[in-house]
């Protein structure tokens, strides 16, 4: 059945629907501890001598709270901490059940600030961008193409600001017109592994890909300096755990660092657009008075101490240690390891393992800790980027990431990932999987295939996906 007849029909008869939909479900996130959030088996052994410790200091930065006057908070900012985003189910994974966004403005964060529609208390940590600059009477200028972060809160009003005065950009304008997307945070657990992995690896994994009849392409993005493989980001726009966390501590905190040395004023406040701004006034600049990059190695210091907080992140997050997989509870039971082996099997035989590889290759010789060298990178990604159609476009291009291209999320600790997609948009599986057929997707087949599976095995797809 074509799906514009099965979503005519979910119109017309509601009832059939939900009986429809009731014949399988979501196991949903599974709770309790899987051990997810350990450090490499290598690293606890602290196999390279003082690893652990550069571990463990990369940990406690990470759920530091900083402020203007200590770390350089602002101007403009997402959040203020690492793992205020990255907390579930552990530190270093996806947004949190309780959105910590939502007490800003409240709890004197942002103090002079509103909290935008899109942040509610239940809802994703997210990140808003505008696809496209707007003219001068408030309309979209589909001919002038944006896609930067447009920051959330300011440090406005805050005793520790002083003078620097900034309004929030004009979230409700831009929805109304329909010019809005949002990104969540992604899991960063086993990414010392993704990292590790050769780029001649990755085009002999693709090779092997590319022998379908799916309708699967895929490509890589690929970094503008060097032109090898980026991995990192919902489009791979970033080369290194190093570039990720001072890409992130920039945008995502407004913390100038040895990486992004500036602090970052908003995409038209740069002089870009339309606006005809020259950046951030001078009195938002300098606002702990240190000068830049207000993120800096400690000089005087010894051991792990001397690293910059963008290195230390980087170091903790090649540290995790891969999610591991794990039982599954539906409705109160336990499921079956027979479902979940039907289920994986399934998974490969309907096309989805065509994208999500149960594992891209082998890791190279590491220098930094032994469980990076030669391991099985058991992600599900190919680390390619994909056209996944018009109901899942955003379009933002980064790199060579074109609107509707988004790298294949690796599915390892799916099991307890709460918030789904690249925008938060779903806390369901079926949904989530749904939503990969559209005009223009390359996954669209592979979901017809999905639809054509009975009810059971539709449920063993889900248990296995909650076991990842």
């Amino acid at each position: 059945m074509l799906k514009t007849a099965r979503l005519t029909l979910a119109l017309v008869a509601v009832s059939v629907l939900s009986t429809v939909t009731l014949a399988q479900t979501d196991p949903g996130v599974q709770s309790g501890s899987r051990g997810t959030g350990a450090a490499l088996s290598s690293v606890l052994a602290d196999d390279n001598a003082g690893i652990l410790a550069f571990f463990n200091d990369g940990l406690g930065r990470f759920q530091e709270v900083d402020t203007v006057s200590s770390n350089g908070l602002g101007p403009r900012f997402n959040s203020n901490s690492c793992s205020s985003c990255h907390a579930q189910p552990a530190i270093g994974g996806s947004g949190p059940a309780s959105n910590p966004q939502a007490q800003f403005t409240t709890n004197g964060v942002a103090p002079k600030d509103k909290t935008p529609y899109f942040i509610t208390p239940t809802g994703p940590t997210l990140e808003a961008r505008f696809p496209f600059f707007f003219n001068k009477n408030g309309s979209v200028n589909v001919n002038s193409p944006n896609g930067g972060v447009e920051t959330i809160f300011t440090v406005s009003g805050r005793p520790d600001a002083g003078a620097c005065s900034l309004a929030q950009p004009s979230f409700t304008s831009a929805k109304a017109v329909n010019n809005i997307i949002f990104r969540i945070p992604t899991p960063v657990f086993g990414a010392g592994l993704l990292e590790n992995l050769d780029d001649s690896t990755l085009l002999l994994n693709q090779a092997k890909n590319l022998n379908n009849r799916l309708g699967i392409s895929g490509s890589f993005n690929r970094n503008g300096n060097d032109g090898t493989i980026s991995r990192f980001g919902w489009k791979a726009q970033n080369k290194s755990l190093h570039t990720f966390s001072g890409e992130a501590y920039n945008v995502e905190m407004g913390i100038s660092n040895s990486l992004f040395p500036q602090d970052r004023p908003l995409p038209g406040e740069d002089g870009s657009g339309s606006s005809g701004l020259t950046g951030l006034p001078s009195s938002c600049l300098n606002l702990t008075g240190n000068g830049y990059p207000e993120d800096t190695n400690n000089w005087a210091a010894s051991g792990a101490g001397i690293l910059d907080d963008a290195a230390a992140f980087a170091n903790f997050m090649r540290g995790l240690a891969p999610p591991p997989t794990g039982s599954v509870v539906l409705n109160g039971s336990t499921v079956s390891a027979t479902s979940i082996a039907n289920g994986s099997a399934l998974f490969s035989s309907i096309g989805c393992a065509t994208c999500h590889n149960p594992t891209p290759g082998m890791t190279q010789k590491s220098k930094i800790t032994g469980s990076l060298s030669s391991a099985v990178v058991s992600a599900y990604t190919d680390v390619e980027v994909h056209h996944m159609g018009t109901l899942l476009t955003d379009n933002v291009g980064q790199g060579g990431a074109g609107g509707d291209q988004f790298r294949t999320a690796p599915l390892w600790g799916l099991g307890q990932r709460i918030f789904l997609l690249h925008d938060g948009r779903t806390t369901n599986l079926q949904t989530a999987i749904i939503d990969h057929d559209s005009k223009g997707s390359e996954a669209s087949t592979v979901e017809n295939n999905f639809d054509n599976l009975n009810s059971s095995q539709k449920q063993d797809l889900l248990n296995f996906l909650r076991s990842l």
